[in-house]
């Protein structure tokens, strides 16, 4: 039965029980049971205020989502593994093309940076071209004495970073011929090969692989006596990709012990024309197409007078280039 005193009676008896919660309130029903359940509301948001060290109600106090730790479970830890996979499948290559393409930028930056200091030494030399030299590595790249084209220039560049391309990685014959030497940069003192038709050759001075007796003629090359000037190679990156697979076309990839090809750029590689300009070539097409002869002949086409059986009888051959 309710108490006498109606709901507020009630709710006095039930504030002095609270030390007993285990004494029960009888309620009549409908309204006796409102009030039951308004009161027990009241009295559960008091246990759960009190401070419930020693209070065997305790465990009625809600427990805190912040408190609760959830571990992953392994689905879920393969799905985010999954995801990782994807994105980095997808980014990996975007960030390799980006990579590439600097490297491509820094190259024909180089390229530009070497024309110009060709041109600056054209105009300390009535026009000449500096003396031709190749591959020399003794004494070794660097040192005093060495000689190669990159060594004059050097004066007006005042960097020899410029003659390092990104993109070297060395060769098959570096290895053998300069051991220890993981770049042509490093081995030779340039990753570009300069066209020796272009450049001037003194017999008993112009060398290739350290031999002086490699010319038996000379020439002298000026600048105004190229008749295709904003067409002649002057200077190339030393592998071109079109290279591969090409023995008879190039002479790199060849078999052992003729193997010079080494894979440095899969796009392509920068080339300086005699005028001082700069190209990032990335066909064969367009590099046969190039002057390699002070009078215009074309890498790619044929020298008539050419002692070389086919197909080492291109101006390719002939001019270095």
């Amino acid at each position: 039965m309710v108490p006498a005193g109606g709901a507020s009676s009630l709710a006095e008896s039930f504030s002095t029980q609270e030390k007993d919660p285990l004494n029960l309130i009888w309620l009549e029903p409908a309204e006796e049971m409102r009030q039951w359940t308004t009161i027990t509301s009241t009295s559960v948001k008091r246990v759960a205020s009190r401070n419930t060290a020693g209070d065997p109600f305790a465990f009625l106090e809600p427990r805190s989502n912040a408190n609760m730790k959830k571990a992953f479970t392994l689905i879920e830890l393969l799905v985010v593994i999954a995801i990782i996979a994807i994105l980095a499948a997808i980014l990996f290559p975007v960030f390799a093309q980006a990579k590439e393409s600097a490297k491509g930028t820094t190259d024909l930056s180089n390229a530009r940076q070497i024309g110009l200091a060709i041109k600056m030494y054209l105009g300390d030399n009535d026009d000449t071209y500096p003396i031709f030299y190749a591959y020399n590595s003794r004494p070794a790249a660097g040192q005093p004495g060495h000689k190669g084209i990159e060594v004059p220039l050097l004066s007006y560049s005042k960097n020899k970073e410029i003659f390092k391309s990104p993109f070297d990685q060395g060769g098959p014959y570096t290895d053998q011929d300069v051991p220890g030497a993981r770049t042509y940069h490093a081995a030779y003192g340039s990753s570009y090969l300069f066209t020796r038709c272009l450049f001037t050759v003194v017999p008993g001075e112009s060398s290739v692989n350290n031999d002086t007796t490699a010319f038996t003629r000379g020439w002298t090359v000026t600048e105004t006596s190229l008749q295709d000037p904003s067409n002649s190679r002057l200077i190339r990156l030393e592998m071109m990709p079109f290279f591969k697979g090409e023995c008879d076309r190039y002479g790199y990839d060849c078999p052992t012990p003729y193997n010079y090809y080494r894979a440095w750029s899969p796009r392509g590689g920068s080339v300086v024309m005699s005028d001082g300009s700069a190209r990032f070539v990335t066909s064969a097409g367009a590099f046969d197409q190039h002057s390699v002869h002070p009078e215009g002949h074309k890498s790619g086409t044929v020298n008539p007078a050419s002692t070389s059986g086919a197909p080492y009888n291109t101006w390719y051959y002939d001019c270095g280039g």
